[in-house]
């Protein structure tokens, strides 16, 4: 995995083997930001990143001058990794935290500018994530729900979506309809 652009950019990570993730693809990654380069600034982000897996997401972010970013993962390898990627990158204000991505949905108090989840392609109940952040009210006014899934995905989440694909991963881009 290589981070692709900002600060770490060409930054090679070697992950254990046996990390139970999917990295999000280079290709996927590049379109996604550049639809947010061109509309956020990656300094003022709040960035929650669920089901963050080997932290790809969160490096990103973070090399593009996100200084605010709350990793979660179930597995607790995986933690550790991101955690220790953290500080060898001298990543700041960053944290990480091992809960249930649902859960900790449930549970969450704060709000954030961007929330990025990946969960496995196969996971039963993905339609609860955006529900939940909504029912939670966990996004800042024009803040955006980021649902990382497979291309193939049949849904209807209504209005306040828009969907973007890049070979077999898409990205469904919530917009907080509250604001």
């Amino acid at each position: 995995m290589r981070i692709i652009s900002g600060k770490y950019r060409g930054k090679q990570l070697i992950a254990p083997a046996g990390l139970p993730v999917r990295p999000t693809t280079d290709f996927a990654k590049t379109g996604l930001f550049n639809i947010l380069g061109n509309q956020i600034d990656f300094k003022a982000v709040k960035l929650l990143d669920l089901f963050s897996g080997t932290g790809c997401i969160s490096y990103e972010f973070a090399s593009r001058g996100c200084e605010n970013i709350l990793a979660v993962d179930a597995d607790q390898r995986c933690v550790k990794f991101i955690r220790t990627t953290f500080e060898q990158l001298n990543i700041t204000g960053s944290e990480v935290v091992r809960a249930d991505a649902f859960l900790f949905l449930k549970n969450c108090s704060e709000t954030f500018d961007i929330i990025f989840a990946d969960p496995p392609y196969d996971l039963k109940g993905i339609d609860r994530i955006p529900k939940l952040v909504n029912e939670r009210q966990l996004l800042n006014t024009d803040g955006v729900l980021i649902l990382e899934h497979a291309s193939e995905l049949k849904t209807d989440w209504g209005e306040h979506t828009v969907t973007r694909k890049y070979g077999h991963v898409a990205f469904t881009f919530f917009y907080n309809s509250t604001s």
